[in-house]
């Protein structure tokens, strides 16, 4: 049988390693000898140029030198300006220092919440089948969850806008989890509800983070460098799928699928083992983003 993890992990280490060389990362930490070469060049024409100016001017050059730089400075009032070349490159290296900080603590949150997701899509299907339920009763349940983020989607961005970004991720999380912890229950009624859920959760996953990126960009002024962030969230949530369908294939065939008791409409164990591992994630989730997010 076809090992099926040895070709995602080989897949996965070479998109990693194509990825990294076509970055920037990887002229800093590997830098051609052109560009060492250039860079050479650059510091002694620097140094040139500053003995240039720093040569003694003799006789009446120097006199007449030193005459039309006092009245420059008694016309204009102010000391020469600065090297703003040297000014322009320490103001881009902090702005990178603070992007960073901000990328960090924004990636931390989304990546779990998409980690949740991921977790669970591939045995929704799965799940309501082992219930037992007909095909027309999965499709009905599938359409709720749809239409419920069809409805919630067209204005709870909007609502986020108004009532604050990060109340609606920690609302994300409380709604997510909820929808989780009812796929426990093997009752129709409960299942739609969870599905219901799951469709405003949904919305708020494709909307609220995205804002609340933009906002954090704007208001930081690193609105040059949100290309960049939207790009490194997209490859980790990228890796993060491949991720989760490995965590979540171990977790539904960790513990077999039974009844909490003998009788009872709960279940335990077998294709719920994504969903509880995605509750933990979500509850991870709601906790970081209180504490790193403003």
């Amino acid at each position: 049988m076809t090992d099926y993890n040895l070709i995602f992990g080989a897949v996965l280490l070479f998109n990693i390693a194509v990825t990294f060389r076509a970055s920037s990362y990887y002229k800093k930490y590997f830098p051609s000898p052109n560009d060492s070469t250039k860079n050479t060049s650059s510091e002694e024409t620097s140094s040139v140029a500053q003995s240039e100016e720093l040569a003694p001017l003799s006789g009446d050059s120097f006199r007449d030198n030193d005459k039309e730089k006092g009245d420059v400075d008694l016309e204009h009032g102010s000391d020469p300006p600065a090297d703003s070349t040297a000014v322009n490159a320490a103001s881009d290296n902090a702005a990178n220092i603070r992007h960073a900080q901000l990328l960090r603590k924004y990636l931390i949150v989304y990546l779990l919440a998409a980690l949740s997701d991921w977790l669970q899509g591939p045995y929704v299907y799965a799940l309501y089948d082992a219930y037992g339920y007909s095909q027309h009763d999965i499709a009905v349940l599938f359409v709720a969850g749809f239409g419920s983020s069809m409805v919630f989607g067209s204005f709870i961005g909007g609502m986020a806008d108004q009532c604050g970004r990060r109340k609606f991720i920690i609302l994300f999380a409380i709604i997510y989890a909820l929808s989780c912890m009812t796929k426990h229950f093997k009752s129709f009624s409960i299942l739609m509800n969870g599905r219901l859920l799951g469709g405003v959760a949904t919305s708020l996953l494709f909307s609220v983070f995205e804002a609340w990126l933009i906002g954090a960009h704007a208001s930081a002024g690193l609105m040059s460098h949100i290309g960049k962030a939207f790009s490194t969230a997209q490859y980790g949530n990228s890796i993060i799928a491949i991720v989760a369908g490995q965590i979540a294939n171990k977790a539904a065939n960790h513990v077999e699928f039974k009844p909490f008791s003998e009788g009872s409409g709960f279940y335990t164990g077998g294709y719920l083992g994504p969903f509880d591992v995605s509750l933990l994630a979500l509850i991870l989730c709601g906790l970081l983003a209180i504490a790193l997010w403003d």
